[in-house]
């Protein structure tokens, strides 16, 4: 991993470059994205690194953006702190959260834990309808970002500069809090923590402290997400949202430092784009994150990192060439089965169903062509894609399995 630091700056590079590469549009799911990838990496940092999964981490995230938004209507809407600063305001209200919902949570291990944060951040989201004075109800609280600092902060160029140097800093020093004994013994909870326990540490004291820095990170993920529209309402501290950064993160890899982040950007990118051309893009969502946990159970960065570390010994040209047959052909066999689900949704839509007259079936759009529903052609295509694509993995993989066989 020679180059790692390498291609950490001209990663940084583009980031900085970002605003006059692409279209507003493109910039604001930046925005978004920067902020899925520090809440990934908060998520990480206790699920990955400590061994402790939470189904209910967006209660964190949305007590950071509440806290934000208090913030900056504070003292007659001039803010508690300086624009820039507003983010300390959630990551301080996430982290004393943590501390006691940590307590309690960190006193059980496995599937117990699990349902305890669950339990929690579901107490929270069924609360906050009913306090209005801290949620505001149905409509939320809304605010505006003051100028500081000779900065604006009305344009998307400098919500955006604000959200990407304030994410940069939390992942260096989550990174740094993974060097330290502490996140060394994060490790050692999640491996063994009886040992730990006979060597004499306090798992619980542990435990908690490391739910509390997490917490802390998601609180100023949420922060930067309320600054950024500007309000905060309690569809933030719903379940769908601790379920996103579960699924982001293992898709990413979750043991693999950097692997929550790009998970989370990476799948918040395939929504923004996803979302405006189907309906089912949760659906495709979902099959992503199955494929995975099937196949890469490692992630996406993680398996990548475990091929760099441990090469095949084919030689940089075979191993290409392999890569290439297998996206090729896994390609064909995506495009077969979005097609399937594409003509489906169509078919089984209200909409379309409301058409139907007389025993009459129209024609149905796809893919710049016309199909009929009725026709043994749309589902011979999408199944004959879909076979085809399965037949030259299996064909690949068997000629992949049998060159190892023969260098052994």
């Amino acid at each position: 991993m020679k180059y790692a630091p390498l291609l950490l700056l001209v990663t940084v590079a583009v980031l900085i470059a970002l605003p006059w590469l692409v279209s507003g549009s493109m910039l604001n799911a930046a925005v978004q994205m920067l902020i899925a990838a520090l809440f990934a990496m908060a998520f990480g940092l206790l699920c990955g690194q400590a061994g402790m999964l939470s189904f209910g981490h967006a209660a964190y995230f949305g007590v950071g953006a509440f806290a934000a938004v208090h913030a900056m209507n504070a003292f007659g809407g001039e803010g508690l702190l300086p624009t820039p600063l507003l983010p300390l305001v959630g990551g301080a209200t996430g982290l004393v959260s943590g501390l006691l919902a940590g307590y309690f949570s960190t006193k059980r291990t496995g599937v117990y834990f699990a349902m305890i944060t669950l339990a929690l951040a579901e107490l929270l989201h069924a609360l906050a309808p009913h306090l209005k004075t801290v949620f505001g109800g149905e409509a939320g609280v809304s605010s505006f970002r003051m100028p500081a600092w000779g900065i604006g902060f009305g344009s998307l160029n400098d919500v955006y500069f604000l959200t990407l140097v304030w994410t940069l800093v939390s992942i260096g020093l989550l990174y740094l809090f993974s060097k330290t004994p502490l996140g060394r013994l994060a490790l050692g909870l999640r491996e063994n923590a009886h040992r730990l326990r006979f060597l004499g540490y306090n798992t619980h004291a542990l435990g908690t402290l490391i739910f509390a820095i997490s917490a802390m990170f998601a609180g100023i993920a949420g922060a930067l997400q309320s600054m950024n529209i500007e309000a905060a309402n309690y569809v933030v501290l719903e379940s769908h949202i601790s379920t996103a950064v579960v699924l982001n993160s293992f898709i990413g890899g979750v043991r693999v430092f950097l692997g929550p982040a790009i998970g989370g950007a990476l799948m918040t990118f395939f929504g923004h784009v996803t979302s405006d051309l189907t309906r089912v893009w949760l659906l495709y969502q979902g099959i992503i994150f199955v494929l995975v946990m099937m196949f890469l159970p490692r992630g996406l960065v993680g398996e990548l990192v475990e091929r760099l570390r441990n090469p095949s010994g084919e030689g940089l040209a075979r191993t290409l060439g392999t890569v290439l047959a297998r996206l090729v052909s896994l390609a064909i066999a995506a495009f077969g089965a979005v097609f399937l689900i594409e003509f489906l949704q169509r078919v089984l839509s209200p909409e379309y169903r409301a058409g139907v007259t007389d025993g009459t079936w129209p024609d149905i759009a796809l893919f710049s062509y016309d199909w009929a529903p009725l026709s043994v052609s749309p589902w011979a295509f999408g199944l004959g894609l879909f076979g085809i694509g399965i037949a030259l993995v299996t064909m690949v993989n068997r000629r992949v399995a049998a060159r190892k066989e023969a260098q052994a």
